[in-house]
């Protein structure tokens, strides 16, 4: 889902472009729509770089420890990033594509033991171990807004009871239709409240690309175990 202000009319027309023709792509072949994505070139949602603000993280000791997921990982800059001795990362994606792009990249990663990437459906994926940290960026704007929900569930699933869930809510804006759909901090308390979820933060994310600043919040959050927050 990094230019000069000069050159930013530019990009964002060929951004919006794109987004017209993965809308058509998924419009026509909603079950194999992401792997032609990727094969199309129409990955308008990948910087070509890890998350700026992620990797400020990761580099500042902010991260929690332990086994780390990137749901919808794509190229999996973001899995490399944050991959060390202390903290193991898996990336997953339904789009073999976009795997075997991941794998290709990191075939030479100096930190390769430290994650994998596994071509799966995040919604029906049961790993046999939990997650300490669950970093979602541009996929829960990816899926249909009646799936958020089952997105919650899942999260709640996969994340250790003093576990970490991570957002990067985007895009904050007006547009219709999707995807991306557009989203908002509501929109993710709706559906994180009920499964036990509370905000211990969300900020302004000042290192977003240009197209995308203003548009962006970093949102962090911890389960209350048994609780229901609505």
């Amino acid at each position: 889902m990094i230019q000069q202000p000069n050159k930013l009319t530019t990009k964002s027309d060929s951004n919006a472009s794109k987004v017209d023709k993965l809308r058509r792509v998924l419009g026509s072949d909603s079950t194999e729509g992401w792997d032609k994505c990727w094969e199309q070139g129409l990955t308008p949602w990948d910087l070509g770089q890890p998350t700026p603000v992620l990797v400020h993280l990761c580099n500042t000791t902010a991260l929690p420890k332990g086994r780390a997921l990137v749901p919808g990982c794509g190229s999996g800059y973001d899995v490399m990033a944050i991959a060390c001795r202390e903290r193991y990362v898996v990336g997953v994606d339904i789009s073999d594509n976009a795997i075997q792009k991941a794998k290709e990249l990191s075939s030479r990663s100096p930190n390769a033991d430290h994650f994998t990437f596994l071509k799966t459906d995040f919604f029906t994926w049961k790993p046999a171990e939990l997650f300490d940290l669950i970093f979602d960026y541009t996929f829960f704007c990816a899926i249909e807004p009646d799936l958020r929900s089952v997105w919650a569930d899942k999260i709640r699933e996969l994340l250790k009871p003093d576990g970490e869930l991570i957002t990067l809510i985007y895009p904050i804006d007006n547009h219709e239709g999707g995807p991306p759909y557009r989203v908002s901090v509501p929109d993710y308390e709706e559906v994180l409240h009920p499964v036990g979820f509370k905000a211990i933060s969300i900020v302004e994310n000042h290192m977003a690309i240009a197209p995308r600043r203003g548009r962006e919040k970093l949102g962090r959050w911890k389960r209350f175990v048994g609780k229901s927050l609505m």
